[in-house]
C-alpha cells in the first residue's frame, strides 16, 4: 500500500516520539553474558555464550536513566527464576551520564539447556526498564572411554598453515615433491580447522583469541577472562570463570603457564587474569599470584617481564617497570568490593614498591633468573617461577647465534644483559617435570609468541627460526605424552598474522643476491618449476646453520605495510620494516600503514589445529575458537569416546 502525505504522516510520527520522549522510560543498554538475543532480537543458535555446568560467571547489565533519575533496585532472572546472590555480590554502581552498572558475581548454573535471562531494572519514580538475552550451559557426555587427567595447550601466537609450511621447509626440507620429514606437529593424528573471530570484529587480537581457549567465550579484542562493560576501570568487568580454575576447583588439577613473551602479554595472561586492558602489567602479574596461585593452583609461571616483578624503589635492582597507578598504562589492580565477594579474591592495591619475586617465593616457587637457575633445580621443586628476561625474551635467532658464538649480539637486542635465556623446549621439559607431580594433573599454556611478534615485524628468518623452536616443545610434550597416555595435546594457534604466502625461492646464490642491485631484487623471485627445493642444513642443535643459503625460500606477506626487501636476514633486532634496508633493499609497498615492529597486522584467516592423546578424536572439522574450549572439557570431565 502506498502511503498518502507522507510528510503529514512523518510529522505525525515524530511528534509522537517527542511526545514519548518527555516521559521515556528508563533503558537497558547492554546485558552479559552477550547474546544475539539482546543484541538482535534473534534467540536461535548459535548462542554467542556458552558455559560449563557449574562454570562461574557474573551477570552484569547497563542501565541507561532518564535524566535526574538513579536505579534503586535490579533483579536478574533465569528462566523466570530471580537469582539470589552471594552475601555483598551484587552491585548497583553509578558510571556518570545517568547510566548505572549493576552484578551480580559468580552466578552458575547446574542443568544443561538454554536459558531466557531476564534483567529488570526500577528507577527511582517506579519506572522499570527490562531487558532479555540468553545464554547456553553445555552439557556433558559420560562416556566409557577414561578422561584426559593432563590437557596441553601448545599456541604458536600468529601462526597460520603457511608459518607451518616454512618451518617444515627450512627445518625438515623437501626434494622431489615430498617433505623429507614431518615437523613434530605434523605427527599428530588429528586436525581442525578454527575460526578466529572475537566478540567484535573478524579480526582479532591474541587477547581474546586465546580467552576463548581459556574460557569456552568471545571477548572483544583487548580484553581477558571478561565481558565487555561501560566503565574505563579495568578490573570490574563482568568475569568468567578460566579453565585453570573451573579444574582446580572441581579436580584439585595444577595450572602452568610457560611464554617466550613477556608474561603479562596477553595470550598468558588469558589463562589466569581478568581485565579489560591486556596492557595492565602491573596489576596483572600481581593477580598472578594473589589470585591464580590461590584460585588456580597456578605452579608454573617462565617468561619474560622481570620488570613487572621489582620494586620501584629499586631496592631488588634496577629496571623496574611497575606502576604507582590502577588506570595508567601498565596499572596496578584494584578490584571492587562485589568482585571480592563473588569470587573470593583480595582487594589487590597500588603497591609500586612490591618486591613480587620475594613474594613467589614466600609462596613456595623455586625462582630461575636464567638457564643455569633451571639446571640447577633439583627435581623436588613443585612450583616454578622463571623471569628470562625484563620484558619479551629474545627470539631463537638470537640466542642460538650467541650460543654458538658469545660475540654474536644483535643490535636491540637484550641478550648482552640477559645473556642466558633458554629455549621454548627448555622451558617446556622443566614445566613438565613440575606439573607431573600432581597426581591430579594439570593444564598448560606453552606459547611460542614472537613467531607473531616478528611476522609483525615481516622479519621472515626470525619468525621461521622462532616456528621451528615451537615445534621442539611440541616434540618434548609428544614425549610426554607417549609417557602419559591421558594427556591432550592441543596445538594451534590464536589467529593467523601477516597473511603469510610462500611465493617461491631465490633463482640466484646469496652471493650473487647480495650483489643484485636493488631495482632488480624483485627479478630474483622465483615462481613455479623456478622455485626448486631450497636446501637448509641443520646443525647439531637442531637450529639452522645460517638462513641465508643459496636459492633461499621466499616469503611474502598480505597483511602488510610498507617494506625495503633484501630477501635476507636483518643483522638487527626490532627494526622498523620501514626503517631498515633503506639503501639495499627495494620497496614493497603494503595495504595498511603500519608503525613500528608492528607493520604487518592480524588477518581473519582461519587456523590450523593438531591434536594427539586423550579425546583427540573430537578436534576434527570446521569448528569456532570457542568449541576447542568444549572439546577439552569434555575429555577432562566426560571422558574420550
Amino acid at each position: 500500500m502506498k502511503l498518502q502525505n507522507s510528510g503529514k504522516f512523518i510529522a505525525a510520527i515524530t511528534g509522537l516520539f517527542a511526545l514519548g520522549n518527555a516521559f521515556a522510560a528508563p533503558t537497558v543498554t547492554r546485558l552479559n553474558p552477550p547474546s544475539a538475543l539482546f543484541t538482535y532480537a534473534d534467540a536461535t543458535p548459535p548462542y554467542i555464550s556458552r558455559f560449563l555446568p557449574a562454570q562461574r560467571f557474573d551477570l552484569q547489565a547497563t542501565i541507561q536513566a532518564d535524566a535526574g533519575k538513579t536505579i534503586t533496585s535490579v533483579v536478574f532472572k533465569v528462566n523466570g527464576s530471580p537469582v539470589t546472590a552471594a552475601s555483598g555480590a551484587s552491585a548497583i554502581t553509578s558510571i556518570g551520564g545517568d547510566r548505572f552498572s549493576a552484578t551480580i558475581r559468580g552466578y552458575s548454573n547446574s542443568t544443561a539447556g538454554v536459558k531466557t535471562l531476564v534483567v529488570e531494572a526500577t528507577q527511582s519514580d517506579s519506572l522499570v526498564a527490562t531487558g532479555t538475552g540468553n545464554f547456553e550451559i553445555a552439557s556433558i557426555t559420560l562416556n566409557a572411554g577414561r578422561k584426559a587427567k593432563n590437557i596441553i595447550w601448545l599456541i604458536g601466537d600468529g601462526t597460520g598453515i603457511a608459518h607451518r609450511t616454512a618451518a617444515r621447509i627450512v627445518s625438515k626440507g623437501a626434494s622431489l615433491g615430498k617433505s623429507n620429514d614431518p615437523l613434530a606437529i605434523d605427527t599428530l593424528p588429528v586436525t581442525g580447522i578454527v575460526v578466529t573471530h572475537s566478540l567484535n570484529s573478524i579480526v582479532t587480537d591474541s587477547a581474546p583469541g586465546a580467552h576463548c581457549y581459556s574460557t569456552g567465550n568471545k571477548a572483544n579484542n583487548g580484553q581477558e577472562g571478561v565481558f565487555p562493560d561501560d566503565t574505563n576501570d579495568k578490573w570490574d568487568n563482568p568475569r568468567i570463570e578460566h579453565m585453570g580454575s573451573y579444574l582446580a576447583r572441581t579436580q584439585g588439577k595444577w595450572l602452568g603457564i610457560v611464554t617466550t613473551a613477556d608474561v603479562e602479554d596477553a595470550t598468558p595472561a588469558a589463562f589466569a587474569v581478568s581485565t579489560q586492558d591486556r596492557g595492565a602489567g602491573t596489576g596483572i602479574c600481581d593477580m598472578y599470584l594473589d589470585e591464580a596461585a590461590l584460585n588456580h593452583n597456578l605452579h608454573v609461571l617462565m617468561g619474560g617481564g622481570r620488570k613487572w616483578f621489582l620494586p620501584l624503589d629499586g631496592s631488588a635492582g634496577a629496571g623496574s617497570g611497575r606502576v604507582n597507578s590502577s588506570t595508567s598504562s601498565g596499572g596496578d589492580y584494584v578490584v571492587p568490593s562485589d568482585v571480592q565477594a563473588g569470587w573470593s579474591v583480595p582487594a589487590g592495591s597500588v603497591d609500586p614498591n612490591r618486591n613480587l619475586i620475594a613474594d613467589f617465593q614466600t609462596a613456595g616457587f623455586y625462582y630461575a633468573p636464567d638457564l643455569a637457575g633451571l639446571n640447577a633445580m633439583t627435581g623436588s621443586e613443585t612450583k616454578l617461577l622463571g623471569l628470562f628476561n625484563s620484558g619479551h625474551m629474545d627470539v631463537s635467532y638470537d640466542k642460538i647465534a650467541h650460543r654458538r658464538n658469545a660475540a654474536t649480539i644483535a643490535p636491540g637486542s637484550l641478550i648482552a644483559t640477559y645473556p642466558d635465556q633458554p629455549l621454548l623446549e627448555e622451558m617446556t621439559d622443566k614445566a613438565l617435570t613440575v606439573l607431573s607431580k600432581n597426581a591430579n594433573g594439570f593444564v598448560m599454556m606453552i606459547e611460542g609468541a614472537s613467531i607473531d611478534k616478528q611476522a609483525h615485524n615481516m622479519d621472515t628468518e626470525r619468525w621461521v627460526h622462532d616456528a621451528i623452536e615451537f615445534d621442539k616443545a611440541v616434540a618434548k610434550c609428544i614425549a610426554f605424552q607417549v609417557a602419559n597416555p591421558d594427556t591432550l595435546i592441543i596445538v594451534t594457534a590464536d589467529h593467523e598474522c601477516a597473511g603469510i604466502a610462500i611465493s617461491g625461492g631465490s633463482t640466484v646464490t646469496d652471493a650473487a643476491l647480495q650483489s643484485t642491485a636493488v631495482g632488480s631484487l624483485k627479478g630474483i623471485v622465483g615462481t613455479y618449476d623456478n622455485a626448486k627445493f631450497p636446501a637448509y642444513t641443520i646443525a647439531g642443535d637442531g637450529y639452522p646453520t645460517t638462513m641465508d643459503v643459496d636459492y633461499r625460500m621466499i616469503i611474502g606477506y598480505a597483511g602488510n605495510s610498507d617494506r625495503y626487501e633484501t630477501w635476507r636476514s636483518n643483522p638487527s633486532y626490532n627494526v622498523s620494516p620501514q626503517a631498515r634496508n633503506t639503501t639495499t633493499g627495494y620497496l614493497v609497498t603494503g595495504q595498511q600503514p603500519g608503525t613500528g615492529v608492528q607493520s604487518a597486522v592480524h588477518t581473519a584467516s582461519d587456523i590450523p589445529l593438531s591434536a594427539g592423546g586423550r579425546g583427540a578424536a573430537a578436534f576434527t572439522g570446521v569448528f569456532d575458537n570457542t568449541d576447542a574450549f568444549f572439546k577439552a572439557m569434555q575429555a577432562a570431565i566426560g571422558g574420550a569416546k
